[in-house]
């Protein structure tokens, strides 16, 4: 809802369901921030009632310039803002940085008109932008977009704020497009989406930062003074720091305090900055990272900011959490998959790598077959030439000795085991040693007679030119409808580097980056309409390009090359602070792991890959009958609780955000609050430690829930030699005896089942089966060592 106080000057004030941003027009003209934070009641007839929201104003802080002789109390460092530019006395950070052509920077934006409209006002303003943004599905949907129009009379410009409010989610979204008025060509060296000015203790930020396999590591920076940016300067949002933070208060946890998160629906370089003024103010902007970033405004034209998406929590990080995944599921991702469950897959990378032709393919999908699995991938290395990572990209053309009949065939004959086919491709690359590379070396993004630097053996294609756009359409749509291809998983394996477009002239390089990303985004808005019952998945090395501008077109990501078990419980851990578990995709991977050589338990990398989108990677033909055996009911179960894993309500465990915290759980809660399943995980054993409780969260507190877990049977081998305490004979480890015996005698798990209240499962929590401590074992008895993990489920018993 957005309330308009209307006086002198008006006061705007958008209220969401928990949620209120005020700001008003100052008597300078400018637009003041006044409140971002818990929901307040707005009288809209009498401004008096308003008046505690504003700060008082006597005289101008020392050592600073005021903004004119008409208001000498008001100095623009010590202001709250909407938007800050470079002159006029702030010396913060700015949203707006303009060089005109006389070689100043100074520009002044004041307030000149206002007008609340619908979102399909909003797209018609904004549909040149050629950008993602959010949307809703219902026209009767309670979503509105406040637009105020703000001008810079000395120099001819109006920047258009965008300001659009999803009650229901409490999320309220900014945007900007800033027009050319003058008769003169200006320079945008930065342009930025958000800007909060808040006088509240919003002194720490937490970021996500990592590299590639270890992507999203979750870290707080408390600002006692100065700043701090996240940012990324890769050409994609980055592995390295990804778009998403949070601001909040040194007390805020996971179940309380405020919080406010930012994220950006964008995929390309980005810039978070969080600075605490002289006066103990903070500012914090977000938006297109500045560095290197020019654009050429040419009269009568208009630059368009991606859209920052802003919601506030007063529950802690949990409650923040929730709001976004119902925003991103509602609001970011669209299509034929928006609200449908997503297939198990068995993906040939880890099991083949690059050696891969139809009959091994096809062995492979057998197996995957007799396992449950919905989906056949066949990864790299399909297309002519393809046998390492040192040539081919660009050429799309199926190798005839790996696959004889082409595409179309293997996808036929996939159709025919009952499973979909799905392909993987990398289309926004080329290597030198390809066809394409000999007929348009152009096209490559390389400075002409300069060395440049590659990632992985390739170079990436200049997206700015819309020959090269057209080309990849184009060959994409060939592809694609080559066979019967259900899913595509669009890779992008490298960064950028010597950024140079060969397609733009001199004086516009500085816009490569920017421009590349829009190349991007028509692109895959053209073959998702092409295509759209094709599910589509991003990759990019893993989780480099993870963010709401992917998720626009692709419901769903590859959160991480890293399939390790312990690895992932973090990454996944983390993603879940800005993003739903329906739009990361997890994996099932051989042990010793491809990237750690760590040996998790198969029950482990299951249970904690089922907590997202579900897929195998290992090599199903080289598994034992009792590897398989435990595939087969994994699969079955997963299948069985999918709706809750995918669409259900998450939430983190309160120890989680522990950095010292040996266990980690989790909880999915069906949208009724009537099933429930959730994860206990530990990492490191504690010797003579025994007793651990879960304590799920989300259910309906006065209903009646049959909890239980899995019937669990454990191998001899487990024990090791451990099991001469009791054996008759001597068992040695490793022998032909400890081999056969394992193979017929199992040990009972323990079994864990009760019927109790939400509440009490919540608040007291469930006092597990004692655990292994080294002094006696028997059927009640958890074995539960190193990177082991249980997942527990929970009905509503009446």
């Amino acid at each position: 809802m957005i309330q308009i106080v209307k006086d002198t000057r008006p006061w705007f004030f958008l209220q969401t369901t928990h949620s209120t941003y005020g700001m008003r027009v100052m008597e300078t003209g400018h637009l003041e921030h006044l409140y971002y934070g818990e929901r307040i009641t707005v009288d809209t007839q009498d401004s008096a009632f308003c008046a505690p929201l504003v700060i008082q104003r006597g005289f101008a802080p020392g050592n600073t310039c005021t903004y004119d002789r008409e208001h000498p109390q008001i100095s623009m460092e010590d202001v709250c803002l909407e938007v800050g530019t470079l002159g006029r006395g702030d010396i913060r950070e700015p949203f707006l940085e303009v060089k005109f052509t006389d070689g100043s920077v100074t520009s002044d934006f004041t307030f000149d008109s206002y007008e609340v409209i619908t979102l399909k006002e909003r797209e018609q303003c904004l549909q040149a932008s050629g950008l993602p943004r959010s949307y809703s599905e219902v026209e009767t949907d309670s979503a509105e977009c406040l637009q105020i129009v703000l001008q810079d009379v000395t120099n001819h410009l109006e920047l258009q704020l965008f300001y659009t409010v999803f009650e229901e989610c409490d999320v309220i979204t900014r945007s900007a497009r800033l027009i050319n008025h003058s008769d003169a060509t200006v320079t945008l060296e930065r342009c930025l989406s958000a800007q909060l000015d808040l006088t509240e203790d919003y002194s720490v930020i937490t970021h996500f930062s990592g590299a590639w396999a270890r992507e999203m590591h979750r870290e707080q920076i408390t600002l006692s003074s100065g700043k701090f940016v996240n940012s990324s300067y890769t050409g994609t949002s980055s592995n390295r720091a990804n778009p998403f933070v949070i601001l909040s208060p040194e007390n805020t946890c996971e179940t309380s305090g405020s919080c406010i998160g930012c994220n950006l629906i964008y995929s390309g370089n980005h810039y978070e900055a969080l600075e605490k003024d002289s006066y103990g103010k903070f500012r914090f902007v977000a938006g297109i990272n500045p560095r290197s970033f020019s654009w050429q405004l040419a009269p009568g034209e208009a630059f368009y900011t991606p859209e920052a998406v802003l919601n506030f929590s007063a529950d802690g990080f949990r409650g923040l959490s929730g709001q976004l995944h119902s925003f991103i599921r509602e609001h970011i991702v669209r299509g034929v998959w928006k609200h449908k469950p997503r297939p198990v897959l068995l993906n040939s990378w880890e099991a083949c790598y690059f050696k891969i032709d139809e009959k091994k393919l096809l062995q492979l999908a057998k197996a995957g077959k007799d396992a449950g699995i919905e989906l056949f991938v066949m990864d790299d290395g399909w297309f002519l030439g393809r046998n390492d990572d040192t040539s081919s990209l660009g050429d799309w053309e199926p190798d005839p000795k790996k696959l004889p009949g082409g595409i179309a065939s293997l996808s036929k004959k996939i159709k025919e085991l009952g499973m979909d086919f799905g392909i993987w491709v990398e289309p926004e690359m080329i290597s030198e040693n390809s066809n394409l590379y000999k007929e348009h070396p152009d096209w490559a993004m390389k400075i002409p007679g300069h060395p440049h630097s590659e990632g992985r053996n390739q170079c990436i294609l200049d997206l700015c030119n819309p020959e090269v756009r057209k080309y990849v359409i184009e060959e994409m749509t060939r592809v694609f409808s080559s066979g019967d291809i259900r899913y595509a998983k669009w890779d992008m394996n490298r960064i950028f580097s010597d950024i140079y477009a060969p397609s733009l002239p001199e004086e516009r390089q500085g816009e490569t980056a920017h421009r590349y990303v829009l190349g991007l985004y028509h692109i895959m808005d053209e073959l998702t309409t092409r295509f759209p019952e094709i599910l589509f998945e991003g990759c990019s090395s893993g989780g480099n390009r993870f963010d709401l501008g992917i998720l626009s077109y692709f419901p769903q990501i590859w959160a991480s090359d890293n399939t390790d078990a312990l690895c992932r419980t973090g990454i996944q851990n983390s993603y879940s602070y800005g993003y739903p578990l329906s739009v990361f995709t997890a994996h099932v991977s051989s042990c010793p792991n491809h990237q750690t050589l760590r040996i998790t338990p198969l029950e482990t990398r299951f249970q904690v890959a089922s907590f997202g989108v579900l897929g195998y990677e290992c090599n199903l033909k080289d598994l034992s009958g009792s590897d398989l055996n435990a595939i087969r009911e994994q699969i079955a179960l997963y299948k069985k609780w999918r709706d809750v894993f995918q669409f259900g309500s998450f939430y983190r465990g309160a120890e989680n955000e522990a950095s010292d915290s040996e266990t980690l759980s989790w909880t999915c809660v069906s949208p009724d609050g009537r099933r429930a399943v959730g994860l206990f995980f530990r990492r490191l054993t504690t010797p003579n430690q025994s007793h651990d409780w879960y304590r799920p969260v989300g259910l309906l507190p006065d209903v009646k829930y049959h909890f239980y877990g899995r019937n669990i049977k454990y191998n001899l081998k487990d024990f090791g030699d451990l099991v001469n305490t009791v054996s008759p004979v001597h068992i040695k480890q490793g022998s032909a005896l400890q081999e056969i015996l394992s193979r017929f005698v199992n040990m009972d798990g323990e079994k864990e089942e009760l019927t109790a209240y939400g509440d009490t499962l919540m608040r007291a929590g469930i006092a597990l089966k004692p655990a292994f401590a080294g002094t006696g074992y028997n059927s009640d008895t958890r074995l539960f060592p190193d990177f082991s993990s249980r997942i527990y489920f929970m009905e509503a018993a009446e």
